[in-house]
């Protein structure tokens, strides 16, 4: 009976605003036994991202920069999996599942939205294959391995245009993240090319694009001015009023149609809103959750919202708060207060605050910053942005250790350990526009390719007679795997006719299943000698098929089905027999499934080998 009578506080998110919340909360009501508190976040650390860019050049460690949520909130139920859903009209949460695979559900008499922002690269050709984005912990450190991978495959090729691409590093976005990211990187690359023997720094070119007519809009004019002119001293080069269209393997491609050479490209595109607040039926903008003068949703009693998720209307300025670390924080406190003042029937205060003033680091010991209307540039901006943030900075044991990390850098040189903590993916995504070759005759055979849309040409060059297409692929059919198979260099080159997505299977990834599937090894030997026949016969090859076995590659099949489930071509098979079963050669019936379209040949090629279509999630 005790457990009902408890007021249920759950609050979703593990950024500024929620777990600045949950701080808040324990700071009013200590222990109360009377209130139960939650926090459900996907980790259970909070990231200090002020300081994420110096995780890229090493000045800080990589641990440093966050705080474990517990020893911040002892007092809080950490509940560290994804939110599912919100029912807020029966005021109920549904988690993902943890070990046990069933969902969770948390009830709650007040409910505290914090779930911020999400980094989304959709609406731009191949950025989402191709660009690093930068926002998280993660992201950071994905950008820091690729920076000093780039450098070390530099370091060893020959070739002067790919050795010049390799050097070429570039970042779109000229606002606070962009600015500061690209002073980080500039000052890594730089510092750390000593290292490297066959790298001449006078070779490294570091690229910052920006839409507008001068970097930092946030800042006055001659605060960005003098962080461009610092920057552009330091080898930067700013292409101002220059919009970034996308990206492939081998370029950033600029709106005008020009492009940039480069296997290094950081987007630091502003934040979309969360999904998650898009199924809510609350009444929003733009996104984001409007909420009343008290941080309240209107129409959802018990219901709040805040940092860039909620849409607040500062009361002192009358303009829409901006996603900033200070004005979450600052919205915490403000809706803590008033949630307890809820709870004991004490009158509630609207939130009001004004900014305290700006910083942006511009590497190597300089800084801008405006604070309180006062400007200030270079060292001595510098000297009080990381004061400011030091002090900010949460947990105790963390003001030490990023304290001692700035106090080594002064002596130390920069680390270029490559840390390689991502498991081979074996699978991936890539694209290409027009006229852009994918592999050229003679190279390497790494991976296999299917084409997911779009059409790609196979085509061969010898001397004094020129070059020969000799087939014309499109979604659906797959390429390079002869040279993959037979470990030879590639016969003939890929280019892409029109902008094409490709699905790849590297090396390793393929060898695996041609070494444990003899269904799939038999298949791609027919393939391959139909393909050398049509090298000859200048036949255009027939669509693939992609074979998969059910018990021990189930991952693999749902993978694919993923990926492939934009297309109605790509022809995805599951075997459904195990053990022996799978080893005899007699033949086993089609299952069919209502309203699923077959393809007689490829069925024919199914029936006999004992294969069953499988539906697409």
């Amino acid at each position: 009976m005790t457990n009902q009578k408890r007021t249920r506080i759950v609050i979703v998110g593990g950024g500024f605003g929620g777990v600045y919340t949950a701080m808040a909360l324990e700071r009013l009501l200590k222990k109360d036994p009377g209130v139960e508190r939650g926090l459900i976040t996907k980790e259970n650390y909070l990231v200090f991202q002020p300081l994420l860019p110096e995780v890229i050049s090493g000045t800080i460690g990589i641990l440093d920069t966050i705080t474990p949520i517990r020893r911040l909130c002892p007092n809080t139920n950490l509940y560290t999996r994804a939110v599912e859903s919100i029912d807020l009209r029966n005021k109920i949460v549904t988690t993902s599942s943890g070990f046990r695979p069933r969902p969770y559900q948390l009830e709650y008499d007040h409910l505290v939205i914090a779930v911020g922002s999400i980094t989304n690269l959709a609406g731009q050709r191949g950025l989402a294959e191709h660009a690093l984005p930068f926002k998280y912990l993660g992201d950071a450190l994905v950008l820091r391995n690729h920076v000093i991978h780039a450098l070390e495959e530099a370091d060893i090729e020959s070739d002067a245009e790919f050795r010049r691409a390799l050097l070429t590093f570039v970042v779109a976005g000229g606002g606070f993240s962009g600015v500061e990211a690209v002073a980080e990187l500039n000052d890594l690359v730089r510092a750390v090319a000593r290292s490297f023997r066959r790298i001449n720094t006078a070779e490294i070119q570091v690229v910052l694009l920006h839409s507008g007519p001068l970097i930092l809009p946030e800042l006055p004019e001659d605060l960005a001015r003098f962080a461009q002119q610092r920057l552009q001293r330091r080898g930067v080069d700013i292409r101002l009023n220059t919009c970034l269209a996308g990206a492939t393997g081998e370029s950033a491609l600029l709106e005008g149609g020009g492009n940039i050479p480069t296997k290094t490209l950081v987007s630091t595109v502003p934040g979309a809103p969360n999904p998650l607040v898009a199924s809510l039926p609350c009444k929003k903008e733009r996104g984001r959750i409007v909420v009343n003068e008290y941080l309240e949703v209107p129409d959802y009693p018990g219901v709040w919202a805040v940092g860039d998720c909620a849409s607040v209307v500062d009361q002192k300025t009358g303009q829409p708060c901006p996603p900033t670390a200070q004005h979450a924080t600052r919205q915490a406190a403000c809706l803590a207060k008033n949630l307890v003042a809820t709870l004991r029937g004490e009158p509630k205060h609207p939130f009001a605050f004004q900014a305290l003033g700006k910083f942006a680091g511009l590497g190597h010991r300089s800084a801008v910053a405006e604070v309180f209307g006062v400007k200030l540039s270079g060292f001595m901006a510098w000297l009080l942005w990381r004061s400011v943030y030091l002090i900010k900075m949460p947990g105790f044991d963390r003001k030490v250790r990023v304290a001692m990390d700035w106090f080594l850098d002064l002596f130390l040189p920069p680390d270029i350990v490559q840390l390689k903590t991502e498991k081979t993916a074996g699978f991936g995504r890539e694209h290409f526009e027009p006229c852009e070759v994918i592999f050229r005759q003679g190279d390497r055979g790494d991976r296999l390719y299917i084409v997911v849309d779009g059409e790609v040409e196979m085509v061969t060059e010898e001397p004094g007679i020129g070059e020969q297409v000799l087939a014309r692929l499109g979604p659906g059919d797959c390429f390079g795997e002869m040279a993959v198979v037979n470990d030879k260099p590639r016969m003939a080159t890929a280019r892409s006719a029109t902008s094409v997505n490709l699905l790849t299977v590297d090396r390793s990834g393929f060898h695996a299943l041609f070494a444990y599937h003899p269904p799939l090894r038999q298949w791609f030997q027919q393939l391959i000698a139909q393909r050398l026949h049509a090298v000859s016969a200048g036949q255009k090859t027939e669509p693939g098929l992609f074979v998969v076995a059910q018990d021990h590659l189930k991952k693999l099949h749902e993978y694919l089905s993923r990926i492939l489930s934009g297309s109605d071509h790509v022809q995805l098979i599951v075997d459904r027999r195990s053990g022996d079963r799978r080893q005899r050669s007699e033949k086993v019936a089609v299952e069919r499934r209502q309203y699923e379209r077959r393809s007689p040949d490829a069925d024919a090629k199914v029936r006999s080998r004992g294969y069953t279509y499988v539906g697409r999630p």
